[in-house]
């Protein structure tokens, strides 16, 4: 067999697939029989917990986006093993949630010991969350173990705001997804806030001489200059949808076209080709009637990022709190 450049790629890239996500043993109820409230008893407490933090969606969507890009959908995020935890690696800078999926297993501990995972758990309550913005209902696939490994150096390639494009795409493409999901999971900042940290560079210091990003709208400019002023509290945090940080749709990806974007990644899908035309796709004039559906597509991008690298079967293992491995 004669090995063509464009087949030696081929190969390459199934690899990669091949690594990225495993489909192995998960399914949908995948604790019927063993946990039968297993689903129902991470609602509550994630719907209970909401109450008193309006913000709760976001952060537990966030949360369960850092678990899958380092290690895999293993809840490595969530162990404490001292100065070198996974959870604070700089990657993971203002990840929180811990102690809601901490709350949730205590209560599945004492319901059915040693039977869910604190990986599904993340799962579920990412789920659970998207539903309390008004986002779309779906089904989880269930069935992972949790990770046995939780080191900060393995979160040193997380996505980052100053990513380019390029670059971004290719640290999903590392894990199995494409410039699709690199859009429809960055419209997860829908709902959620940012640091004024992050904003820094993008307003003050892009472009020599102290000048911003360019693709900033002139319009927008001022309103984040105002929230984040110069030399001003680094931890004030603004919404990353202008429009409606509380509500689960797809306003970001016009604020993205419009040049309203908040973060420089996000303005970035629209730099790019291929983004563009998938972010074109979702507001574009003829969408309501013929384009695809966002909501429908964001579901299909999440279980996929959330089969990541999973351990089952006898891989991994069912912790007995989040936070420590057995």
């Amino acid at each position: 067999m004669v090995w063509t450049k464009a087949k030696v790629n081929l190969a390459l890239f199934l690899v990669i697939v091949f690594i990225g996500i495993s489909v192995a043993d998960l399914k949908v109820g995948f604790y019927s029989n063993t946990c039968p409230q297993a689903e129902s008893i991470v609602k509550r407490v994630v719907s209970g917990a909401s109450l008193s933090d309006p913000n709760l969606p976001a952060i537990l969507l966030r949360l369960h986006f850092h678990d899958c890009f380092v290690e895999g959908c293993d809840g490595s995020i969530l162990v404490d093993n001292g100065a070198i935890s996974e959870k604070f690696a700089f990657g993971h800078e203002g990840v929180r949630g811990f102690e809601i999926i901490e709350a949730a297993k205590a209560e599945l501990e004492a319901a059915c010991p040693g039977v869910v995972s604190c990986a599904d758990i993340v799962a579920l309550a990412a789920r659970d969350a998207i539903s309390l913005a008004n986002g779309p209902a779906y089904e989880v696939p269930t069935g992972r173990r949790d990770g046995r490994v939780s080191n900060l150096s393995l979160a040193k390639d997380m996505p980052d705001v100053s990513d380019s494009i390029e670059i971004l795409k290719d640290k999903f493409m590392r894990k199995g997804l494409h410039a699709k999901e690199l859009v429809l999971l960055s419209a997860a900042h829908t709902i959620g806030t940012t640091a004024c940290f992050f904003m820094t560079k993008r307003l003050y210091n892009f472009l020599p001489g102290g000048q911003p990003d360019p693709t900033i709208n002139p319009v927008f400019l001022p309103e984040l200059t105002t929230q984040c002023p110069q030399n001003g509290d680094i931890n004030t945090r603004i919404p990353m949808d202008r429009s409606s940080e509380r509500l689960f749709d797809k306003q970001i990806l016009q604020n993205i076209k419009d040049g309203f974007a908040v973060l420089q990644t996000d303005a970035g899908l629209y730099e790019d080709v291929a983004t563009r035309q998938i972010v074109n796709s979702y507001v574009g004039l003829l969408n309501p009637l013929f384009g695809p559906s966002f909501e429908s597509d964001f579901v299909k991008a999440m279980v996929k990022m959330g089969k990541i690298n999973v351990k089952t079967g006898s891989n991994g293992e069912i912790r007995r709190v989040c936070s420590a491995f057995n």
